[in-house]
C-alpha cells in the first residue's frame, strides 16, 4: 500500500508550479473558499489561484474578501476569482461549486486545545454546511476547521437532514499530518523528502493521529525510541507551531499547503487522473466501532472510488489505535449530537 501512495502523491509537491501537472483540463472547476480571508484562507487562495484545474476561485468571508479578490485577480493564471462578503452573499459563492473548502473558524492559541475551540468552531462549521447542503450538495466537501475529528461528523449530519448525503464526498482535510509525517522523516533518515512517503490513520487531533512508520517509503528502519520519539512529535506539531508563533497564531502556511494538496489530488481525480491517493477522514467501516477515520484513499470522479485500509499494523501501531479509540470516539458522538440539538 505504501508503494502505491508515493506513487499517486508525489506528483502534488509542486502546488505553486504555473506547469502543474493536467495541461488540458476535461473540467474546470468552481473552487469555493470559506473563510478565504483567515490566516489559513488567504495562503490556501493564492496556491489555488495556481492551478489551471480551476475556471473560477469564490472567496467567502465575514470580512475582506473583497480585497483579497481584487489582490489574487492580477496573478497571471487563468482562474477567475470573485470575494463575497456576509452571510447574503453566501448562497451566490457556493452555487455551481464543484469543491468547498472550510478553513472557517478561530485558530488555536497557546494552552488551547482543538477542543476548547469546539463551542466556537462547530457552531460556525454547522452553518456552513446548511448553506453546501441547499446551494451545493454535490460538491467536495472539504472541511479544514478544527476539531475535525467532530466537524466532519457535524457537517455528515447536517447533510442528511437535507436527504443530499453523499459519504464518497465528505472530506476531513488531515494532509497535514502526512506532510509533517514525510518531512520529519527525511529531516531525520537523510531520505529525499519529495520522495519520502508516510500514510497517517486515524483522527486529527493528539493521540488520535497515527503515522505509520511501518510502512513508509522508502523503507526506513526506526529504534523503538525513534519510532516513539517521533510518533508524539507529528502528533503534537500543531502544538509545536502554536508555542512557536507565541499567541500569533497556529499552523496557517503548512496548513494552506496541505489544503492545496489535498484539494488538487482531488481535481486530478475529477479529471480523469487514475492511481489518485491521499489520506483523508471519513465516513469508514475500516474499525468497527469508529464511523469516521482517516486512511488512504484512492479518489475518483465522484470522491471516494476505493477505502485503502490500513494494511498490516506492527504492535506498536496495534497499541497507539487501541489508545486513541476512546478519544476519537467521543469527538465524534459529541459532533453528532451537536448537529442533532
Amino acid at each position: 500500500m505504501a508503494s502505491f501512495i508515493r506513487k499517486a502523491t508525489c506528483s502534488l509537491v509542486n502546488v505553486g508550479s504555473r506547469n502543474f501537472s493536467v495541461s488540458s483540463p476535461r473540467h474546470a472547476a468552481k473552487v469555493s473558499v470559506l473563510g478565504a480571508a483567515g490566516g489559513i484562507g488567504q495562503p490556501l487562495s493564492l496556491l489555488l489561484k495556481s492551478s489551471p484545474l480551476i475556471s473560477e476561485l469564490a472567496l467567502y468571508d465575514v470580512a475582506n474578501t473583497v480585497g483579497v479578490a481584487a489582490d489574487l485577480s492580477h496573478i497571471e493564471t487563468a482562474a477567475q476569482v470573485k470575494g463575497y462578503v456576509g452571510e447574503s452573499s453566501l448562497e451566490e459563492c457556493l452555487t455551481g461549486s464543484n469543491i468547498v473548502i472550510i478553513p472557517a473558524g478561530v485558530p488555536r492559541k497557546p494552552g488551547m486545545t482543538r477542543d476548547d475551540l469546539f463551542n466556537i468552531n462547530a457552531g460556525i462549521a454547522k452553518n456552513l454546511a446548511e448553506a453546501c447542503a441547499k446551494a451545493c450538495p454535490g460538491a467536495m466537501l472539504c472541511i479544514i476547521s478544527n476539531p475535525v475529528n467532530s466537524t466532519v461528523p457535524i457537517a455528515s449530519e447536517v447533510y442528511k437532514k437535507h436527504g443530499v448525503y453523499d459519504p464518497r464526498k465528505l472530506f476531513g482535510v488531515t494532509t497535514l499530518d502526512v506532510v509533517r509525517a514525510n518531512t520529519f522523516i527525511a529531516e531525520l533518515k537523510g531520505t529525499p523528502v519529495s520522495e519520502t512517503q508516510c500514510p497517517v490513520i486515524g483522527g486529527h487531533a493528539g493521540v488520535t493521529i497515527l503515522p505509520l512508520l511501518s510502512q513508509v517509503e522508502p523503507s526506513c528502519q526506526f529504534s523503538d525510541a525513534e519510532r516513539a520519539a517521533l510518533t508524539v512529535r507529528i502528533q503534537n506539531a500543531g502544538t509545536e507551531v502554536v508555542e512557536a508563533k507565541a499567541g500569533g497564531g497556529s499552523a496557517t502556511l503548512s496548513m494552506a499547503y496541505a489544503g492545496a494538496r489535498f484539494a488538487f489530488a482531488l481535481l486530478k481525480a475529477m479529471n480523469g487522473s487514475k492511481d489518485v491517493v491521499e489520506c483523508s477522514y471519513v465516513d469508514s467501516d475500516v474499525i468497527a466501532d469508529l464511523q469516521f477515520f482517516s486512511t488512504p484513499l484512492l479518489l475518483g470522479p465522484n470522491g471516494v472510488e476505493k477505502n485503502l485500509g490500513m494494511g498490516t499494523l506492527i504492535d506498536f501501531e496495534q497499541e497507539a489505535l487501541e489508545k486513541m479509540k476512546a478519544e476519537l470516539s467521543g469527538s465524534i458522538a459529541k459532533g453528532i449530537k451537536f448537529a442533532n440539538q
